[in-house]
Parts: structure tokens; C-alpha cells; sequence
């Protein structure tokens, strides 16, 4: 995951679709990274509410959301 620029000045998020969400299921997540926090969004809803972790949260939620 990256920032992009988007004039020079401000940076654009680039959100990443997890790969467990599909086009018609129910859960559509998507992660973007910022300097210093992990941002957590529902696709179907892009301007809505999202959640803002400090990197080692995020970190220590991955292997419970996998699983491992």
C-alpha cells in the first residue's frame, strides 16, 4: 500500500480491496496506510466512517483476521 500524490501539495490515499471481498458479498473491506496510522473502510459506503489504527494494533489484529 502507498500514498499517491494528487497535486503536488496533498497526497491521495490508495485503498486496497481485501481480497475476501467480492462484488455482491457482505463484507467489502479496504485498507489504505498513512504516515502514521492503518485506515479501515467499508467499500460499499467510501465516504462513510473509517477506522484509524496505530501500526502495531493493526499489526497484532492481522493473524487473528487470517486466522493464524
Amino acid at each position: 500500500m502507498s500514498l499517491k500524490p494528487s497535486d503536488g501539495a496533498a497526497t491521495e490515499l490508495e485503498w486496497i480491496k481485501s481480497s475476501y471481498s467480492t462484488a455482491d458479498g457482505p463484507s467489502c473491506v479496504e485498507v489504505a496506510t498513512a504516515p502514521d496510522h492503518i485506515l479501515v473502510r467499508d467499500s460499499k459506503n467510501p465516504t462513510g466512517p473509517r477506522l484509524a489504527l496505530a501500526p502495531l494494533t493493526w499489526a497484532a489484529f492481522l493473524p487473528y483476521a487470517s486466522g493464524q
